[in-house]
């Protein structure tokens, strides 16, 4: 089963690198990814489905818990959520296709953001599923390139009335508290 955690963390060089390379080295595959700038300045938010079991996710969200730059992680598998994707597809066009292209673009609800003689660019925004509709589609007329986003997700309604489980942690000042110890209890000087 596939399950979507969000993770807040310090915008910092290097914290996707150590979350990455700790997901790595647990043998957790990450399905897709997306990493952005939160609503706290100085605050990264990153979204990612990992493909496995509970106990798979469990140990996830401990060995994340273990990271300092990590200030929060929240599994949303289990919540209304609202997930979407984007896709930037380059697709193969003639003068008799571009017509019918835009067509099927319009019915996603789509927009074509660049047009060449012989390609156009179309952009998607929905879920996995609309998202792989309109590109199996656009396989019939030739996927020259194609990029995705990954999920981005959010939970439905009020953060304070969000259902906390077991798998949601909140450090408010990690790291700043290790910061704070580590100048507090230093022995450089004696």
């Amino acid at each position: 089963m596939k399950h979507t955690l969000v993770a807040w963390m310090r915008d910092k060089p290097g914290v996707l690198n150590r979350v990455s390379g700790l997901l790595r080295r647990r043998n957790f595959n990450i399905d897709s990814l997306q990493v952005g700038h939160s609503e706290q300045v100085g605050i990264s938010r990153m979204t990612f489905v990992v493909d496995g079991d509970e106990h798979m996710v469990d140990q996830v969200i401990k060995q994340m818990r273990k990271l300092i730059d990590v200030t929060r992680i929240d599994n949303i598998s289990d919540q209304l959520a609202v997930v979407r994707e984007l896709a930037l597809v380059r697709v193969r066009t003639t003068p008799e296709t571009r017509s019918e292209i835009i067509q099927i673009v319009d019915i996603y609800r789509g927009e074509v953001v660049d047009v060449a003689l012989d390609s156009m660019v179309v952009q998607i925004v929905g879920s996995e599923e609309r998202v792989d509709s309109l590109i199996g589609l656009m396989e019939n007329f030739g996927v020259m390139e194609m990029v995705r986003t990954g999920r981005a997700a959010m939970a439905r309604g009020n953060s304070e009335r969000r259902k906390r489980g077991s798998s949601v942690w909140s450090a408010r000042s990690n790291g700043l508290e290790a910061a704070t110890a580590k100048d507090l209890f230093s022995t450089s000087g004696v």
